[in-house]
Parts: C-alpha cells; sequence; structure tokens
C-alpha cells in the first residue's frame, strides 16, 4: 500500500521546524515499516529527497513556520492563497504521477483540505489528524469553522492528537473521531540518574507564545520566594516566537536580581533531548494545550514534569502522577507547584514515566495507523 502523508510540520533547517515536525518525520519511518510513504510537506524551498525509508516531497512556501500566519490579518492572506495554491499543486502532481492509495492528512487544516480536493477530483481516500491548534484557533474562525468540519467529515478516518480533543473534533464534525497519541523517537542518550532531592535543574523548551505559557513561567519564577531559589541549580528557558523580546526582558530582571536563568534559542531532537536529559524537572506551564510532543520526550528520558491543569494534561496525571500539577493555570498556582516539586524527591516518578513512554510510543502510534 502507497500512503502519502501531507503536512505543514516536518523536519526543514532553521526556526524551529524540528520541534514543529520532529515527531511527523519519525512517524513516518516508523509507517514505512508497514507501508510505501511519501510525504508532501510545505518548506522553505522546494526538493525532492529519500530520507531513509521515505521520500520526501517538499514544496515552497512563502512564510514558515505557517502557525504564524493569521487569518484574521489581511496582510497575511497572500501569503495564505500561495501557501493554498502550492500545497494543492504538490499533492496534486503527487496523486497524478504516483497514485497513492491514501492520503493522511497531518494535520486537518490546511493539510485536510488539500486532501479533500484530491478526493473530489480524483477519488482518493483520506483521514485527517487533528491538532488543538486545528480545534481551538481556526475552529474559532466562522467561515473556517464550516470548511474545518466539512473537511473533517468527509475523511475515512478522524483522529486528534489529545483525549479531550478527539471529543472536540466530534462535536465540531458531527463524526467519531479517535485519540492517536504524537510522539518522537529519542535515541539512546547519556543521563544521570533521576535526582532525589535539590538543588534542581528545571527546564523549558517550547514557543514563546502565550499559549504555551512561557510568560506565564516568568512570572511564576519571580513569585519564588529567597528560600526556594536556594533548591533551584538553573532554570533553561529555550525556543523562540512572538514573546521573545518579553521572554528575553524577563530574564534579564531575573539574572539582574542573581537568579540562575539562563535562555538559548531552538532546539533539534538531539539537542532537545540532551535539555531534558540535564534537567531534573521539565516545565509545561501551557494556558491551552492537548498533549504536547515533549510530554512523551521527557517520558522517554525519565524526567518529571510540573505542569499546568490544561487539556488532556489534568487527566494524564490521574493516569499517571507524572510530577506535579498547579491547580490553576496562572502564576501564583504555578509557582505553588514548583515550590512543591523543589521540596520533593524526583526519582520517586521513574516507574511513571517508564508506563508512559509505552503508553506514548512513535512505533505503536503508526502500526495502529496501519492497521485501521
Amino acid at each position: 500500500m502507497h500512503i502519502a502523508l501531507v503536512t505543514t510540520s516536518y523536519p526543514d533547517a532553521g526556526g524551529g521546524s524540528e520541534a514543529a515536525g520532529g515527531f511527523v518525520a519519525d512517524f513516518a519511518q516508523a509507517l514505512a515499516s508497514h507501508a510505501r510513504v511519501t510525504v508532501v510537506a510545505a518548506a522553505r524551498s522546494a526538493s525532492a529527497v529519500t530520507e531513509g525509508a521515505v521520500a520526501v516531497h517538499r514544496f515552497a512556501v512563502p512564510r514558515m513556520p505557517l502557525s504564524l500566519l493569521r487569518p484574521h490579518s489581511p496582510l497575511d492572506w497572500p501569503s495564505i492563497l500561495t501557501t493554498l495554491r502550492s500545497g494543492r499543486d504538490a499533492l496534486e502532481h503527487l496523486v497524478t504521477t504516483d497514485r497513492p492509495d491514501f492520503i493522511f492528512a497531518l494535520w486537518a487544516l490546511p493539510s485536510g483540505y488539500w486532501a479533500r480536493s484530491m478526493q473530489q477530483k480524483h477519488g482518493v481516500s483520506y483521514g485527517t489528524w487533528a491538532l488543538g491548534s486545528d480545534i481551538w484557533s481556526l475552529g474559532r474562525v466562522p467561515v473556517i469553522r464550516g470548511v474545518l468540519g466539512r473537511v473533517i467529515a468527509s475523511a475515512a478516518l478522524s483522529y486528534a492528537d489529545g483525549l479531550a480533543l478527539a471529543g472536540d473534533v466530534k462535536r465540531l464534525s458531527g463524526r467519531d473521531c479517535e485519540f492517536l497519541p504524537s510522539a518522537r523517537r529519542i535515541a539512546p542518550i547519556e543521563r544521570a540518574a533521576s535526582a532525589s532531592g535539590a538543588p534542581y535543574k528545571l527546564a523549558f523548551l517550547g514557543r514563546w507564545h502565550r499559549n504555551k505559557g512561557v510568560d506565564l513561567l516568568l512570572d511564576a519564577l519571580q513569585c519564588l520566594p529567597e528560600e526556594d531559589w536556594v533548591r533551584v541549580d538553573e532554570v533553561r528557558i529555550f525556543g523562540g516566537g512572538p514573546l521573545e523580546q518579553t521572554v528575553r526582558d524577563a530574564v534579564a530582571g531575573l539574572r539582574s536580581q542573581a537568579r540562575p536563568v539562563s535562555v538559548g534559542g531552538y532546539l533539534d531532537k538531539a539537542a532537545a533531548a540532551e535539555l531534558i536529559a540535564w534537567s531534573d524537572y521539565l516545565l509545561l506551564p501551557s494556558r491551552i494545550e492537548s498533549i504536547p510532543v515533549i510530554f512523551s520526550d521527557a517520558a522517554q528520558i525519565g524526567r518529571p514534569i510540573v505542569a499546568t491543569p490544561v487539556g488532556d494534561l489534568p487527566e494524564l496525571f490521574h493516569r499517571y502522577e507524572f510530577g506535579f500539577i498547579a491547580e490553576a493555570p496562572d502564576a501564583n498556582a504555578y509557582a505553588a507547584a514548583l515550590q512543591r516539586a523543589l521540596r520533593a524527591d524526583a526519582s520517586q516518578f521513574d516507574a511513571r514515566l517508564a508506563m508512559i513512554a509505552g503508553d506514548f510510543d512513535v512505533a505503536v502510534t503508526a502500526e495502529r495507523f496501519a492497521r485501521s
């Protein structure tokens, strides 16, 4: 069977694409054990290469990452329209020259829109895998919400990468949706044993956007009293995005108070794994979240998480007790969760993290999809 994966998230040089699409590449390689796989992906420049067992056809778009394009901004519409045409044309070229048996769209928009057009024009079945950004951001725009609902409703298969998100997809589209976990394959890495006491190393890695809560984290760090800072070895904050100036200004302010906080840019998958392995706790201060890929990264490496109670994280905490969860997604509550973590034995979570790693395995996800 020949499966085409069409996606706006796939590793490409620079700018955080590893963070956005690293696990898509791992999923493609894992799926190649079950079928012939061709990827059609947005990128800064066009290319056609073979990566491992997967053929990758990249089509050029005006701006990356596409998540920064805003449908409500007239200035972004020329880039949006060019992207829509480029993706449709690239997928149609594959369909007409090397007809796949099935198209799997990662994510519902715009990839699912392109896949649906191939179904309508060429009769190729497709499935969608929805992200929170599909439903909770694009799904709030009235006209786009209608398109999104039709794209998912017309698909042969409908998946979401979150537990609660699957329910939201069902309500929006009127058809069943299954949870399909997203996870990356982390190469074996040397790491220290889990620490059993302070001082602890803390790490944040993610997009510097309000939804991801990096500003909430920085406010929480300001709330930590002196007696808890003595339990902190270092805080490292990595990523990039629209809140960059806010992040750098806040870190400068903390450093002026002699707080051990440092800042860095986007990391590729190997460097991200090294950062998590360096840490004693991974910090997840999101305001809006489904299940971030870095959740399973931390589990594979064996690092507990300090999270906010958003999206599926409370349910996952109930299942696995993966670390500490705040009582609310605000700075004071997150600071209180950090205090509990700093005063605890981080090694107590090792067995629970191993359970998560087994449940969130990209090979298992690919096999499950291949059998559907």
